[in-house]
This record gives C-alpha cells, structure tokens and sequence, in this order.
C-alpha cells in the first residue's frame, strides 16, 4: 500500500467516500434527479420571462416507457428482463380465470427470444374506435385492455395498471404477434413499439389462441440471457395458483429440456411442495375456501417441526411480498381459534395465560390465494394489499375453517399447541436475554461490543461493516481498513445455527447477540429498518470448507431474523483474491483456477511466482485493502432473494434436521463447486 494511504483516527476531519458503482436502485434515484434538474431549469426559465410551449416535450405512445423503462418494470436488471415475460404470461392467466385458456406453453428460442402461446379467445382484432385494430391499440397503447371500468373483459386480473404487454412490446426489439380468432390467422409485427407489418390474415386457423414472440432490446437491458430457473420457479407457481391450468417450459438452447407444470390440487400441492423436504405435524394441508361478493378466499396451512413460518400470499396471482389486510386478517383469525382451543383444553399455565401470534404461528407454511374483483395495491411494485374490507372477509372465512379443522381433529391440533406453548416459554426466556443487547442510549458508547471496531461517520448510508472470519484476520481488517467508514468486528468460531433453534438459545450466543448490538436493528418481530447502523453488511471468510460454513451460518441467521437487511440490499459477500502472481516488479490477483491460467497464459510462465490465499490471515493490511475493501477496485457479491420459496427450501436443505435432503442436494451439486480447499 502507498504511504499516502490513509489511517485516519475518529477525530480526522471527514472525507468524501471513495465513489463506487452506483446499484439499481441508486440509478433509479439518479433518473428522478434528472427529472427534478429538468423541473428546476423550467422553473428558472419561468422567471426568466423563458418558459414557452417549445419546452414543454410531450412523449408520444410508448417513448416514456424506453426513456424511463424502470418506472414502469422495476428496472433494466435481470429481475426487469424476467419480468417482461410475466407480463404477457399474465396476459394468458386472465384468459385462463376468466375460463377460455387452459394451456400455456412458454419457449426460450436459442436466440434468447420468448414465445409464449395460449389457447385462449385470441386478443380482438376488429377495429377499435381510435381506427385501429383492437390488438395495435392494445400493443402500442398504455392503459389499453380490457381491464378496465365495467366493461371490462375481465371480472379478475393481475395486470392492475394496464401497462403489461405494450410496455414489453416498447422494450423489445422485435415483437412478432399471431392470433388465432374467427377461424382465421392474423398476424402483426413490430420493432421496438413500432408497427413494422400491419395487422394481416396470413392463414386458417382451427383453434383460437394467441401466440407472442419477442426479442428483448439490447439498448434497454445490459443482460439479455433468459435464466430458465428463474421462469421456472414462476410459472410452477402461477400453475400451483390455478389448478387445472397446464404449463410447459422448454428451452430450446438445451437438449430436451422440457418441463409441464400441472396441479389440481391447487394451493394444497402448493403447500406440500413447500414442505416436502420438512418433517410435518399435520400429514395433510389443513384447506378451505369461501367468497364473499366479488372476493374469492382459499387458504391451505400445514405445520412442520421447524421454529420458523412461511406465509406466502397471493392476490389475483401476484405475490404480494409485503402482506397486507389479507394477510392480517389471516393472523388475527388464527391467533384467536388457537387461543379458544388452547383455553378450552386446559393447554395453557393459567386461565390469563395466552398465546402470541408469533406463538402460534411457529413451524407454519401456509399459502393464502384471493381472487379480489377491484384490488387496492400499495405502489407500483403492487406487494402489499390495502382493500380494509378484505380483512373481514378473510378473518371471518379462516375462522370458520381453522375452527372446523381443530374440532375435528384433536390429537393433530393438541400437537401443534403445544408446540406453540413451547414457543410462549421461549419467547419469554427471549426476551430477557433480549434486553443484554440492547443500547441503553445512543451516547453510551460502551453499550458496543469490546472488540467492534467502530468507524467515525455516523450515517448509516456511509458507513459499512465487515464481518470477519478470526482475530488474525480481524487484525488486517483493523489495520488496512478505511476508519471512516469501515467498522471491523472479528467473530470468533462457528456461531449457532439458528434454523435449529428458538429465540431463547440465539438471544444466548455470544457471537449472536454482538451481531444483533452492532446492527442496531434488533431482530424478528423487533427489527426496525431505519435504526441500522451501517449501509452494508459484508461478510469476509475464507475461501475453504470451514469459511464456507461460517458464511452459510451467518447468511442463515440474517435471512431467518433480519431478512429486510437482504431485502433492501444491505448484505454482500466480499470476493478476497484466491491467488497473488509476482512477475519483476509487477502483481496481479486473480479469483478462480481458470482466471490464473489466463492471466499466466498472458503474462508468460517463466519467472512467475504465484501464492495462493488460503486464508484472509495470509494477507498484509495492505493487501486486504487494495484487493478487498478499497470501493474503487473490490468485487462484492450483492445477497439478493429471487424466490422466497426457494430460498426457504435451500436453508431448510442446508441447515435443517433432514439428512438425505442434504446429501441428495450435495450428491447433485458437488461437482459444481470450485475454488474449495478441503
């Protein structure tokens, strides 16, 4: 490292932060500074005497949708790109919940275009009142379908904005449409939104249907490559959501690989899908259903003998994240009916004694799926659902089938209370170790753990901390870090692992509970967003079996108790280099086997020394910084959740009870992994 590094004491006067590569989510700030700059130069125009009609811009059909493509599919990352194929997915779900759609077909062409397929009623092609045809008008046109006022085509649909199909037809570079309607086959096309071959009758057809095929805009999405895993995941789940629908997947850049997705069972396959590699306390999903007016209700709850709950809830097939007065009502309704049998049955301590939500929900997986004619979605992003009168709909119809179920099963329903009152002691013993890590007040520098070493800016959003594998490796951290900014804290060993373990026992590690007063979040039912203390949370371990361990344990605990920290991303993995090549007076670090082969394919093999890091504690201060923790040359991999479902699966694999799940994964994945010093 150069003298000119700095090691600043907590007095130094504060620098700016080495600039770094702003994420999606930055970039989206940055696009709504432009637009505020632009509002800003109107305003000074205005005072000006400036500001005339020839600086008002007025973009026409879908130009604001590639100017600002983030404002209308999240964003330009792969989780955008995937998204344009939901849209016109969900475009054949309506026809499918409106009854004229039953099969799905979905193809990843070897060019990395999409065809999606349905057998549905055909998008209209008569002319529309614009002078259109109706399928134009519903191709180039936002806030365009038959989604919308009482003559609407669709008494349910997912598609809330209007926005899905033409937006994805405005990002594509070439779109190809063919429908199948009128016994007839017509056919149009375009190129990034624009008509390129007018609506035309190119055959006969013998069924109805529509088929889109498009090509996402490499001027739009840097990633252009369809991840099969990924629309797996979400079509599997759109055909767990409607039972009898069928729908296959098949990529045609690998051989054969086809998959159909078909479940009568509805959200109880669903269910059972989620727990099938947990061992349940319920063989069979608890389900019921019920309406109410224009509102459809199923719910389908099975209880496992793991410590945490998994509610996933669905409001005309989208996932909403971020629960809502369904989901409420939910709760409300099942803490009650359990409380009721648990005081009828002489389960609790004393008669005062009751059991919390939290209780009662421990080892829970449910999947709660509403039909909602007019649904009120919180955001563009539609996770959270505020229609009030849906928590009495849904409250009144779990009550109803929660209290049937304990009734007629007694033995089943004695069994999960007790685990819930073994969850009430816990929880209490809980929150008396809870208390130790709490900060008494923000002055009470003492209150932090002995051996954190703090950074001196006090925003949340500068400042970062690393986790680190050992005092050795502690001591370089401490050393090479930039103190500003950069809080170290060594943690010693392997700590709990907490997906085999109440609240009582993690609040009792030691590790654990300097974690949760370093993050200043708190955890669980406690966890508070906008009290952390550090922007990102980086975990730093070795690159062996036991740093990989370490990192899994830790990845456990903040995914189980403070998943918003994954959510929002604050959590990352530091990428330390594997190797180090010395060649005269010139270095080079290099991360993987094949990156070291290139690099001394390039530099020449002769008079080469290569190190290889098998620990952090191998490198100096200096080296830890220049490779690892300087913003403006480390690599760090961003923790995200693509699917919660899955995400929950691989946990339990990895650190539940269940040993041949965890083999059969390691038999499956074993040849994978590279890099790994046994």
């Amino acid at each position: 490292m150069n003298d000119d590094k700095k090691f600043y004491d907590d007095d130094d006067e504060e620098e700016e932060i080495p600039a770094h590569i702003p994420t999606d989510d930055e970039e989206d700030d940055d696009e709504e500074i432009e637009i505020h700059r632009d509002i800003e130069t109107a305003e000074v125009a205005a005072v000006k005497g400036e500001y005339a009609a020839d600086q008002i811009q007025i973009l026409e059909g879908l130009e604001a949708v590639r100017m600002r493509p983030s404002m209308y599919i999240g964003s330009t990352s792969e989780r955008g790109l995937h998204h344009l194929v939901y849209e016109v997915v969900d475009n054949s779900i309506d026809e499918a919940l409106a009854g004229y759609c039953s099969e799905i077909n979905v193809t990843i062409h070897a060019d990395n275009s999409i065809t999606v397929g349905d057998n549905g009623r055909g998008i209209p092609v008569d002319m529309h009142e614009s002078g259109k045809p109706a399928v134009e008008v519903v191709l180039t046109m936002l806030h365009a379908g038959g989604k919308f006022g009482d003559n609407g085509g669709y008494k349910v649909s997912g598609g809330l904005h209007g926005v899905g199909v033409s937006c994805v037809n405005a990002l594509s570079k070439s779109m190809d449409v063919e429908v199948r309607r009128d016994g007839k086959i017509h056919h149009i096309a375009f190129e990034r939104g624009n008509v390129t071959t007018p609506l035309e009758i190119i055959g006969e057809a013998q069924s109805t249907g529509t088929t889109v095929t498009f090509t996402p805009d490499d001027e739009i999405f840097p990633i252009t490559k369809f991840n099969y895993d990924t629309l797996k995941h979400r079509l599997r789940e759109l055909a767990f959501l409607n039972p009898g629908i069928t729908i296959t997947l098949a990529d045609e850049r690998a051989a054969n690989k086809v998959e159909t997705f078909h479940f009568e069972g509805g959200i109880r396959s669903f269910v059972e899908h989620l727990n099938r590699k947990k061992e349940k306390l319920n063989p069979t999903p608890i389900y019921f259903n019920g309406r109410k007016d224009d509102t459809l209700v199923e719910i389908a709850v099975q209880y496992n003998d793991s410590y945490q709950e998994n509610i996933y809830s669905f409001v005309n097939n989208i996932n909403t994240e971020e629960g809502g007065t369904h989901l409420a009502g939910f709760k409300v309704a099942l803490t009650r009916v359990a409380n009721e049998f648990a005081k009828r049955h002489n389960l609790l301590k004393n008669s005062d004694s009751t059991l919390a939500g939290e209780d009662v929900r421990e080892g829970l997986t449910a999947v709660l799926s509403l039909k909602v004619r007019e649904p009120q979605f919180e955001g563009q992003t539609k996770t959270k659902l505020g229609n009030s009168e849906v928590r009495t709909i849904v409250a009144a119809i779990a009550t109803e089938g929660l209290s049937e179920f304990f009734e007629e099963n007694p033995a089943v329903t004695k069994q999960i209370l007790e685990k819930a009152v073994m969850a009430s002691r816990a929880r209490e013993a809980a929150r008396k170790a809870r208390e130790l890590t709490r900060r008494k007040n923000a002055l009470e520098v003492s209150s932090l753990p002995g051996k954190l070493a703090d950074c001196s800016v006090k925003d949340p959003d500068r400042a970062e901390i690393y986790l680190v594998e050992g005092d050795s490796a502690g001591g370089s951290a401490k050393q090479g870090r930039d103190r500003r900014f950069q809080a170290i804290l060594p943690l010693r060993g392997k700590i709990l692992n907490v997906e085999k373990a109440r609240l009582d026992k993690i609040f009792a590690n030691a590790e654990i509970r300097t974690m949760i007063t370093a993050f200043g979040t708190g955890i669980s039912d406690e966890f508070d967003l906008s009290k952390r203390r550090y922007g990102k949370i980086i975990i730093m371990t070795d690159a062996d079996v036991d740093g990989a361990h370490i990192r899994t344990l830790l990845l456990t605990f903040l995914y189980r108790y403070m998943k918003p920290l994954i959510e929002h991303g604050h959590v990352y993995i530091a990428q330390p280099p594997l190797y180090q090549i010395r060649k005269g007076k010139n270095h080079w670090y290099t991360y993987s086997d094949d990156e070291l082969n290139r690099k001394l394919d390039e530099v020449g093999r002769d008079g080469i020394t290569v190190q290889r890091y098998k620990g952090l504690g191998e490198m100096n201060p200096e080296q830890l910084w220049e490779t690892t923790m300087d913003p403006s040359t480390r690599t760090m991999l961003k923790v995200e959740i693509d699917n919660a479902a899955e995400a929950d699966e691989l946990f339990t694999v990895l650190m539940g009870d269940q040993v041949m799940p965890r083999r059969q994964f390691i038999e499956e994945n074993a040849l994978l992994v590279q890099n790994l010093d046994i």
